[in-house]
């Protein structure tokens, strides 16, 4: 059933119930009376028409998006206004009808304003009420999807700019073997080619499976070893269970690059960079009794390579603070990124990415509805 009808259901029903409880009660006293029969009709039509009309108002001037101590008056100046239409239609009736009743009766009006006025005052506050908490419903579901869509947005902007950032350091990586080995420098192309084709078909996903994003870092990788041949060596051990794992494109060959640019690069010798994945599991209480917990699993990447930390923001600024961004828009608290200085002339990156996520999306929506 739409709102319109429930809503024209409970007006007829409510001061119909209303009203016939009151004709009721004179009935039982009086016993049948057809003109007050009549005049409860009336009622029920001007109660109606009278609480609708304020409906049409509260609607027009948009009162329900109004803080407390501006609405409270105008609904009390209404509740009042209400009343005293009710009370100027009643009273001469009741008088015409039942003059016996008003002999000995000093404040009559006052009365009527009283019992039209508890009336008036329910409906008012219920129906404004309700409106005033579906308003903030409203604005509160609205938030979340501009939040959502902002956070959208932000994702892209972070996506967008990993590709000319690439692009400018594998470029100068074979501009140097152009005129050195151009067999090289051709082949050069040729990956930088995947590459490129990789970079645009992941540009349009939030997220792709691990096995699309290390194929790109093997890539990346033979593209370098055309530039640092001997000096650079790479292992990439992956668990199976991970292959399948979504984690946001790009983010693992940004990391290589890095690796690459700020610790293999600098390294007298060459060094090496090493790239792992397993599933690791975290104890999670569950919904039922606190002492007991479920086992989330949770993905687990480690990079390794060559190289001194030092000052994050210089080793590597970009590529750190554009991860911990992406995890953080897709994924939110579930996700975390840290980069230590293992040993003397190592560097580790973990990474921790829970199971996909669209779920994960969907949770912080619903978990955000419900407060």
């Amino acid at each position: 059933m739409s709102k319109q009808k429930i809503y024209w259901f409970c007006q007829v029903f409510g001061w119909t119930l209303l009203i016939g409880v009151e004709y009721l009660t004179y009935l039982l006293d009086f016993g049948f009376d057809p003109d007050m029969f009549y005049l409860g009709i009336a009622n029920i039509l001007l109660g109606i028409t009278l609480t609708h009309l304020y409906r049409l108002m509260i609607k027009r001037w948009n009162w329900v998006r109004l803080p407390f101590f501006r609405l409270a008056p105008r609904v009390l100046v209404s509740v009042f206004v209400l009343s005293m239409i009710m009370t100027v239609v009643n009273l001469p009736a009741d008088r015409q009808l039942m003059p016996e009743m008003f002999t000995n009766e000093p404040a009559v009006v006052l009365g009527y304003l009283l019992s039209f006025g508890k009336s008036m005052l329910t409906w008012v506050l219920s129906y404004t009420t309700y409106h005033y908490f579906e308003q903030s419903r409203n604005a509160e579901i609205e938030r979340i999807l501009l939040k959502t869509s902002i956070r959208e947005t932000e994702a892209k902007v972070l996506r967008s700019q990993l590709n000319p950032h690439f692009v400018f350091n594998a470029l100068n990586s074979i501009r140097a073997l152009v005129y050195e080995n151009p067999d090289k420098a051709q082949q050069g192309i040729t990956q930088l080619s995947n590459l490129l084709r990789n970079s645009l078909l992941a540009d349009r996903r939030k997220t792709v499976e691990l096995r699309e994003e290390i194929k790109t870092v093997e890539d990346y990788l033979a593209l370098e070893q055309v530039r640092y041949e001997d000096r650079l060596k790479s292992r990439i051990d992956l668990d199976g269970r991970t292959l399948y794992w979504q984690v946001p494109p790009m983010m693992l060959q940004t990391l290589v690059e890095n690796a690459i640019k700020h610790g293999v690069s600098k390294a007298v010798g060459g060094g090496f960079v090493e790239v792992r994945s397993s599933v690791i599991s975290r104890d999670e209480a569950s919904s039922g009794s606190g002492s007991r917990t479920n086992m989330t699993d949770q993905l687990h990447i480690i990079i390794r390579n060559t190289g001194m930390l030092g000052d994050k923001e210089a080793s590597g600024g970009f590529g750190l603070k554009n991860t911990s961004q992406r995890l953080d828009l897709l994924y939110g608290p579930e996700a975390s990124f840290d980069i230590v200085q293992e040993d003397d002339n190592v560097v580790r990156a973990d990474i921790i990415i829970p199971i996909q996520s669209d779920s994960i999306f969907r949770k912080s929506v619903d978990q955000s509805l419900s407060q």
